[in-house]
């Protein structure tokens, strides 16, 4: 994997989904953990498009913390999920 997206703020996504869109345009292979209040990045339909295809892996403790009761629609990690995604990436980039 060419990127890991390590997402921890809410604001992440404005970000994000730019940087997935160019790493598409370049053909890089990326993937990307959400953590923290980075979890409410994917209330928004338009991410969730853009990461489609995509490895996304989001914290479950962080997914309870700030989204309880909803569905969540990545797949659930933890934070050795977290580590082992950074060392596969070659880069990291964190938002």
């Amino acid at each position: 994997m060419k990127l890991l997206f390590h997402v921890t703020t809410a604001e992440s996504g404005r970000l994000l989904k730019p940087l997935v869109m160019a790493a598409r345009r370049a053909n890089a292979s990326f993937a990307a953990f959400f953590t923290h209040e980075g979890v409410k990045t994917l209330e928004d339909a338009d991410l969730l498009a853009a990461l489609a295809g995509s490895r996304a892996v989001v914290c479950e403790e962080s997914w309870h913390r700030f989204c309880p009761g909803r569905e969540c629609l990545v797949e659930n990690g933890s934070q050795t999920i977290n580590s082992a995604l950074m060392a596969e990436a070659e880069r990291v980039v964190s938002l």
